[in-house]
């Protein structure tokens, strides 16, 4: 009998591109109360974060953790204390365009305060839903190339990254990797095939996501990060419903697998 999806954790951390009010105000000023202008930066954020992760992830009997706001009020999935450009709070978009009007500054009170209400809040919340789970998965995806901001600037990247830790510090058990990459192969042949995007990696562009290491360290619970390549399903920055949708399935299968892995 396969095991219960219940005891799969699923976290998306940045499928939103909303921003709490005070943050779109510092950002935009009075240019916050104009429609086009807000509606226009919002969804700029929004293609610029992990756009649709909601949907690609979402498991029907799992668990999960989704965060309510942008990637740019605060990223979820860097440490507290991140202060660099890629940081936790970003005073820059990954085109390395600036967020802020040229006189903004976050001091150190204002930082804690978001810190504290956004940053926080989703590390308790990972942390309840840990209990008694199995295996949790951080769902992500990313541009077809490396961004100005990154370590790997234009760089045409995989269709699927895998990312269960360094080989030093694995977050999903180091012997099961091969077979997770065969089974992540097999869940989205159909998808792959017919694109430009034909490899499954592991640990390329990265090894791991920070959600992943330090719940793992923290609660002993195996997990992994995964990463969509965003031309497997938008095209001009818009959605593909056909793709999204196969995608999605090719994702039950192939958590399901994994969890199998486990045991």
């Amino acid at each position: 009998m396969p095991p219960s999806r219940y005891a799969l954790l699923i976290v998306t951390p940045h499928p939103s591109g909303q921003l709490p009010a005070d943050v779109l105000r510092d950002m935009l000023g009075d240019g916050a109360f104009h429609t086009p202008t807000r509606e226009a930066f919002l969804r700029r954020l929004f293609l610029d974060g992990d756009p649709y992760t909601d949907l690609l992830y979402s498991l029907p009997g799992a668990r999960h953790v989704q965060a309510p706001w942008s990637r740019f009020a605060a990223d979820l999935n860097r440490d507290r204390d991140d202060r660099v450009d890629n940081g936790v709070l970003k005073l820059m978009d990954f085109a390395r365009q600036p967020l802020y009007p040229p006189d903004f500054v976050l001091d150190e009170a204002a930082r804690e305060a978001r810190l504290r209400r956004l940053w926080d809040s989703f590390d308790a919340l990972v942390q309840s839903e840990l209990q008694g789970a199995r295996l949790m998965i951080v769902g992500h995806s990313m541009g077809t190339h490396g961004p100005a901001l990154g370590h790997d600037t234009g760089t045409p990247r995989p269709a699927i990254c895998l990312m269960p830790g360094e080989d030093a510090e694995p977050t999903f058990p180091r012997v099961h990797w091969a077979a997770l990459r065969a089974e992540c192969e097999a869940a989205f042949a159909d998808m792959i095939v017919g694109s430009p995007y034909r490899r499954v990696t592991i640990g390329e562009p990265w090894a791991t996501d920070t959600l992943s290491l330090n719940h793992s360290r923290r609660s002993g619970v195996p997990a992994f990060g995964i990463e969509f390549n965003a031309g497997l399903y938008l095209r001009d920055g818009q959605p593909m419903d056909d793709a999204i949708r196969a995608l999605n399935a090719g994702f039950g299968r192939f958590a399901q697998a994994a969890l199998a892995l486990l045991g």
